[in-house]
C-alpha cells in the first residue's frame, strides 16, 4: 500500500510502500518517552520504496536494551518523530503511524515490549470521553 507522510509543521514529507499487516504497538520505554504517550504505533516500509519528498530531517542513534542501534529520525523544526532505521541507512524503515495520511486505514496486529506497558493503558476505554476539549 502506498502511503504519504508529513511532520506536524509540513517541513518533512515522504512517500513509501508499506504492508498494513506490519502495524504494531510498541510499549518500550524509549517509545513512551520519545512519543510523549503511552506507546507508539509503527509500520514497516521497504527501504527501496521510501522517497523523501521535502525537507532535511535530523537524526540521532539510540542503542536499545537489546544492543541494537537505530537512527531515530525527526523534524528539526517541530520535533515530530518520523521513522527509524539502521544507522548506516540501509534496510527497512520503521515509520511512525501518526504522520501517515492514511493512518485511519491501519489496525495494529501485535503489541511488543508489553513488560513496559503502563498498567492503566488497557483501562482507557472506560474513561469518560468527549468529542472535543471541554
Amino acid at each position: 500500500m502506498k502511503v504519504e507522510g508529513a511532520c506536524h509543521c509540513g517541513a518533512i514529507a515522504y512517500e513509501a510502500e508499506v504492508d498494513p499487516d506490519t502495524v504494531r504497538i510498541c510499549h518500550c520505554t524509549d517509545c513512551q518517552v520519545t512519543s510523549g504517550g503511552l506507546f507508539r504505533a509503527n509500520i514497516v516500509a521497504a527501504g527501496e520504496t521510501f522517497r523523501l519528498l521535502r525537507g532535511t530531517p535530523k537524526s540521532y542513534v539510540k542503542t536499545a536494551e537489546s544492543g541494537n542501534q537505530r537512527a531515530q529520525v525527526f523534524c528539526p523544526d517541530c520535533g515530530t518523530g518520523m521513522w527509524s532505521r539502521a544507522p548506516d541507512g540501509t534496510g527497512p524503515l520503521v515509520l511512525r503511524v501518526g504522520p501517515i495520511s492514511q493512518r485511519t486505514s491501519f489496525h495494529p496486529r501485535t503489541q511488543i515490549w508489553c513488560r513496559s506497558e503502563l498498567p492503566w493503558t488497557a483501562e482507557v476505554s472506560g474513561v469518560e470521553r468527549h468529542a472535543r476539549q471541554q
